[in-house]
Formats: structure tokens, sequence, C-alpha cells
């Protein structure tokens, strides 16, 4: 029982202690108005400042990934049903403009086939209707109505078959009902979505039978926010780093920037053009884009200089030796742990960058919260 209360007696005097040093330090630090005073300025070495300064330049760094120019990339697919009989080319081979890619055999192309020589059958026929129409009606045996009737199915005859005759041009073939798919542009095969006697119709959604690109020059496509649109133009230089290559810098340039923001990320898709001339950058790779940012006339604060009470954002500016006072200041985007300050504060002034929490703690205005804003 002794025991009992002598350890209710010492916890009683570290309690009072402890409310003694407590007051202690609630009697050095005085809050008038907006005012924070501290009584034994000497002592504030938790306490680090900064000089409020203009915009020296920076660095943007946006994260971004590379995908095919799509200028200089074709997909393939197939515009009659069918099946593969051959492949031609694989994934990785370079090929040529009208290099054959795969033989197909497909009924739909012998009936195209057979149409198109009908056409030209037809036509031979119009036209030998057409030259007796005119040798009769020079003889006066027909009236002009039916040479003119003759001269219609003519060019209706002619239309058909340089109709039939394009569209058998355009997909290439033979007379047995099997046709060559041809690459578009000279590239090199990247994706092939076809093996050997498989099966294909046009009217049913699949991936491309072949995706052919030329890789000496990708696209980059970088997300940036809503704060940066004013550093991002087309024609605007930049740098790219990847992780696969450290050290290493690629040079791009920024092509299109979106004329939408996206509404579930708040970003804007910017679209840049990279050189790869040896093909060292590869597509789907992820990247960071590095964009110089000169400098302007804004100033800036460090970011743990600004906190928040209640919807407004303040700074803690230095007025002299343990004196501090709270200023509502307007702010921008924040860059490499720095923020613009549109108004409040000026260049001369100096403001509170490490420490403000201990001040905050001891400040009786209105907002007796305040929270720092990262």
């Amino acid at each position: 029982m002794k025991q009992n209360l002598l350890v209710l007696c010492v916890l009683l005097a570290l309690a009072a202690c402890s409310e003694e040093i407590d007051r202690g330090k609630e009697d050095s630090i005085k809050v008038e108005g907006d005012r924070v005073i501290l009584a034994e300025a000497d002592k504030a070495t938790f306490l680090k400042v900064a000089a409020v300064g203009k915009d020296m330049g920076s660095v943007l760094r946006l994260p971004g990934r590379l995908i095919w120019n799509e200028n200089r990339t074709v997909r393939v697919f197939p515009q009659l049903g069918g099946r593969v009989v051959r492949i031609q080319a694989e994934i990785g081979a370079q090929v040529k403009a009208g290099q054959p890619l795969a033989l197909l055999a497909s009924p739909d192309f012998g009936q195209a086939h057979a149409e198109t020589r009908k056409a030209q059958a037809d036509l031979k026929l119009a036209k030998h209707t057409l030259e007796r129409n005119r040798e009769l009606l020079d003889a006066g045996v027909v009236a002009r109505k039916e040479l003119l009737q003759a001269e219609a199915d003519a060019a209706r005859a002619e239309a058909e078959a340089d109709r039939a005759a394009r569209r058998m041009a355009l997909l290439g073939g033979e007379g047995d009902g099997s046709y060559t798919l041809r690459s578009p542009l000279a590239g090199v095969v990247v994706e092939r979505n076809l093996n050997p006697g498989q099966e294909f119709r046009p009217d049913q959604p699949s991936a491309p039978l072949f995706v052919i690109t030329e890789p000496s020059s990708l696209w980059i496509q970088l997300d940036a926010g809503e704060a940066d649109l004013a550093s991002l133009k087309p024609g605007t230089r930049f740098a790219i780093e990847v992780k696969q290559y450290p050290g290493e810098r690629f040079q791009g340039v920024i092509r299109h920037v979106a004329d939408f923001v996206d509404p579930a990320s708040r970003t804007v898709k910017v679209r840049g053009e990279v050189a790869n001339g040896d093909r060292r950058l590869k597509g789907e790779m992820f990247v960071t884009a590095l964009i110089e940012l000169p400098p302007t006339d804004t100033l800036h604060v460090p970011a743990n200089a600004v906190f928040l009470a209640g919807d407004k954002r303040y700074v803690f500016v230095e007025e002299g030796a343990g004196r501090y006072r709270r200023q509502e200041v307007q702010v921008g985007p924040e860059r490499d742990g720095r923020v613009d300050i549109h108004s409040g504060v000026r260049e001369s002034d100096k403001v509170i960058a490490e420490g403000n929490l201990h001040l905050i703690k001891f400040f009786k205005a209105a907002d007796q919260s305040p929270r720092l804003a990262r």
C-alpha cells in the first residue's frame, strides 16, 4: 500500500513539472493579432528562414510513354474473308512498299475476279454493239434513239469494268482465288496477328493482321498538368531520360497539345516526336521528359513555407529577431520544391521555411488549426 502511494506521488510530481515546462514554453511565445513574438529569439534555432526570390528558371519534368509514329505506321486489316496459305514476312523483318506479307486464299476474291472478267466481257460487247449501231445509222437502217441507247449501255459497261479493275488492282491476286497481302509502306514488321491456316472475316472485329512502322522516329505521349500549359507549345524542344540508358538524354520536340483536359486525371495530353535513328528507343517505353523553363519575374518560396488556415494560404514573414507576421498569399503551381507567389510578399522578405509548425501550434487567431499545404 505504501509503495502504491509512493508511486502516485512521483507521478503527480512529474506531471506538475511537465505542466510547468509547458507553461514556460507558452510564456516564451506571445501572439498579438497576426504576429508571433518569441521572448528569447536567440533560442529559436528550430526555425529556418529563406529569402523570397525570383524564378531563376527550372526544369519541368513530365512522365511519358513512347509510341509508334502514326504518320509512319500502317495497320493492315483483311479486305476479304478467307484463309491464310503462307506467311511471307515475320516480326522484325524489314519490308519495302509493295512487298508480300502473306498469301491468302479467298472465295470472295474469286468472286471479285469473276465479276471483273464479266465486266470486261460486257464492255467488249457494248462497244461492238455501239460501233454496229453507228454503221446502221449511217446506212439509215436504225433510228438515232437506238444509237443513243447503245452509247449509254457502252458507258455503263465501261464504268463497271473500270470499277472492277480498280478493285482487283487494290486487292492484288490471281485467278485461282488467292491473293497476296502486300505492305503499303516501307518499314519494319512490329506485329503479326495471323498464323498459317487461320480463317478470318473482314466483318468481324479483330486485331490488324500486320502492323508495320518506320521506327527511326517515335512519338512520345506526355501527361501535363493544367498549370504547365503556358510552357508547352508546338515547337518547344525537350530532352528525355530513360532508365534503360542512365546518364544519356535523347532530344525531341513538341508537335501537338490537346485541346481538352481529361476530366478524371485533370491532365492534358501532349504529343512530341523523338528521333530514333539508331533504334535504341523502343515503343511502349516509359520515359521522363525534361523541359527547360526560362527565368521569370514571378516570386517563389519553398513549398514548406506555405500553410493552409481555413481556405486561405499563409506564410510567416520575419519582421525582426523573434518577430514573425502571418501573411496571406496567393500561390501558383509548385515545381521542384518551390511554390510561385503571386501576391502577399516582396522579393526582399524572408519567410520561415522550416519549423513553422511550432508557431502554428501556439497561434491563437480565429483559425486555430492551420495545416501545411504540401
